[in-house]
């Protein structure tokens, strides 16, 4: 059985950890790191000239990177390659940096302490329409919107089963592994994403999540 190739895109300053990830991705038979460059500007430049052919399926970005940082280039990155995942990937578990990078549209967000083996599964899991969000940060985000007030509720409610797609989702699963949770099919979870993504206005998994939270849609501890 093929598996389609990911064809991912490295943003990092640090030419010893590229070379890391690089033979990480390597092992991996339908991960393709396509390019690498230590600067966001580079790197921003060969999104906007790349061909329709070439499109990127995910980009791993750091955040703090000599000149234009990564946070900085993450709203230009969305523009020029709408259909293309973003997965932060730093050092940084700094608040502000979490919160930011999901409000402008990240789809995970790892630190670099994350073995090769959370890495992958991560890629893997934003291919499929998940959340990859390092455990430490995901608790961060729980605990930080816990004292928050809530917001308007949305304007039309999520129904009980698109509330459990949505708690798995936050647990990290993939929409093939909810569907064999919920002993449904891969389509019907398609179908509730979408669904959760209109009514929650946003755009993908990890700001569906964030904002679930926000809202007080899931119980709490």
């Amino acid at each position: 059985m093929n598996k389609k190739t990911i064809r991912i895109m490295l943003v990092e300053d640090h030419i010893g950890y590229r070379q890391t990830i690089a033979i990480a991705l390597e092992q991996n038979e339908n991960m393709e790191l396509t390019s690498q460059f230590g600067t966001a500007e580079i790197a921003l430049r060969s999104i906007q000239n790349a061909a329709p052919e070439n499109q990127l399926d995910v980009i791993l970005l750091d955040l703090n990177l000599p000149g234009m940082s990564g946070l900085e280039a993450l709203p230009w990155i969305k523009q020029y390659a709408p259909d293309s995942e973003v997965i932060i990937l730093t050092q940084s578990d700094n608040a502000a940096d979490v919160t930011r990078a999901i409000t402008e549209g990240a789809a995970g967000y790892l630190l670099k302490s994350a073995t090769f083996k959370e890495i992958t599964e991560g890629i893997q899991t934003v291919m499929e329409g998940g959340a990859t969000l390092d455990p430490e940060v995901a608790r961060f985000i729980i605990n930080s919107l816990r004292g928050k007030p809530k917001l308007t509720q949305p304007d039309k409610a999520l129904s009980e089963r698109e509330l459990e797609v949505l708690e798995l989702i936050g647990q990290g699963m993939a929409k093939k592994e909810i569907a064999s949770h919920l002993k449904i099919s891969i389509t019907t979870v398609a179908y509730h994403v979408q669904h959760i993504y209109e009514k929650l206005k946003v755009p993908n998994a990890a700001a569906a999540v964030d904002r679930a939270h926000r809202l007080g849609l899931f119980p709490s501890d």
